[in-house]
């Protein structure tokens, strides 16, 4: 069977697989990309989540042994719930489309699992091919190879965009040393659009596909310590991720494919419930957030981001759960967040919450190691406190 021929083959079984769309590319290195990512680097506009060594990001000889082609590989997913979760007592907080389902990583590597499967079985006179299948965690630029494998292009918010599907895609790619027919890239299609530029709340898209991470509220939602409060607002009731920037694309409109019953939403789990989980154990977290790509954080935080979103949401009646919060959760980032929170949800100084949180602030201090920033939080939360109007005097 000739190259082209396999190539041929290696399509048809991508779609027996169930992979919604497959391109080939050179093993040529991405080093054009090399000025970019040294500039984002120096201005602080990296979120430490990226693979780290550059040299290997865009040299896939770094990472593979002669390699000669790059399989790209593209997976829709739902952007709606078929049925949302029951109306109840409890406020509800919501997960960014791209985390619903099983973590799409397991499913990826899957689908990339059978495909390098069906491979072998079609070139059965080639003992010596080889492969390296990754997703985001691994080395290579997930849409700089699907661009070039022509995929789709990357639009200004720096997703990848396919014709079929929009940006509501998953994407992988598997090095391998058999060579093939390169297909075309597809050059940028924004045109003169801005709409995701406009519609990020923190400015964090550069207008040119590439972004400020620091800002970015996806990142923003899945750090662990304090969310600085500039960005605690602009989160709403989202816990995990964003995808604003998808929302508004005009390429987006009307797109939602179910075709992957993996990637079908639990409405309880992408829309919970978030009182309950302020005091959720580890197993509970495990059980019921586990299979998600939005546990990967784990429960800090996730609980973090609920207090944030009770807040967000005006939700007054939950102060004496966040009240226990302050008085009982082991960890300090959550305490003072639920400090800021109780505060921004009062309307008037009532006396005994000011001694309760000074109360709380003075325990912080017992800490070997008190985190300055924490004590900072208490410190403006009881401040703010201090600055409201009294609590009329209803004795008589």
């Amino acid at each position: 069977m000739t190259n082209e021929l396999l190539k041929q083959a290696i399509i048809k079984a991508s779609q027996e697989i169930g992979i919604d769309k497959i391109g080939f590319t050179t093993a040529d290195n991405f080093e054009h990309l090399r000025p970019s990512l040294v500039a984002q680097k120096a201005a602080g506009h990296t979120t430490g989540f990226e693979h780290q060594n550059l040299d290997e990001r865009l040299n896939p000889d770094q990472i593979f042994d002669q390699p000669q082609s790059i399989i790209a590989i593209a997976l829709a997913y739902p952007t709606r719930i078929k049925q949302r979760p029951p109306r109840t007592e409890n406020i509800r907080g919501q997960f960014a489309r791209a985390s619903w389902g099983i973590d799409y990583h397991r499913i990826l590597d899957n689908k990339m699992a059978q495909l390098i499967t069906a491979i072998k079985q079609l070139a059965t006179k080639n003992n010596d091919i080889k492969f390296k299948p990754m997703v985001d965690t691994g080395e290579l630029i997930d849409v700089a190879v699907a661009q070039r494998a022509g995929l789709g292009f990357i639009g200004r918010n720096g997703l990848l965009i396919t014709e079929e599907f929009g940006s509501f895609v998953y994407l992988g790619e598997i090095i391998t040393n058999i060579e093939f027919t390169p297909d075309e890239p597809i050059a940028n299609q924004c045109g003169t659009c801005t709409r995701c530029i406009d519609a990020c709340p923190p400015s964090a898209l550069l207008g040119d596909g590439r972004l400020n991470g620091q800002r970015c509220l996806s990142y923003q939602t899945q750090t662990k310590n304090l969310m600085p409060k500039e960005f605690r607002p602009m989160i709403r009731n989202v816990i995990y991720g964003c995808d604003i920037c998808q929302i508004v694309c005009p390429f987006n409109k009307g797109k939602n494919f179910h075709f992957h019953a993996e990637m079908e939403p639990d409405p309880e789990a992408v829309m919970p419930e978030l009182v309950p989980m302020l005091t959720m154990s580890n197993k509970e977290f495990k059980v019921k957030f586990g299979p998600m790509s939005g546990s990967w954080r784990g429960k800090k935080p996730l609980q973090r981001n609920a207090i944030i979103a009770l807040v967000n949401s005006k939700a007054t009646s939950t102060i004496p759960q966040l009240l226990e919060v302050i008085d009982h959760d082991p960890r300090p980032v959550i305490r003072a967040t639920a400090t800021w929170a109780v505060v921004e949800l009062s309307d008037l100084r009532n006396e005994a919450l000011l001694n309760f949180l000074t109360s709380a602030r003075t325990k912080e201090t017992s800490v070997a190691e008190v985190d300055p920033e924490i004590l900072d939080e208490y410190d403006q939360a009881i401040a703010k406190l201090r600055a409201l109007p009294e609590l009329p005097n209803t004795t008589n």
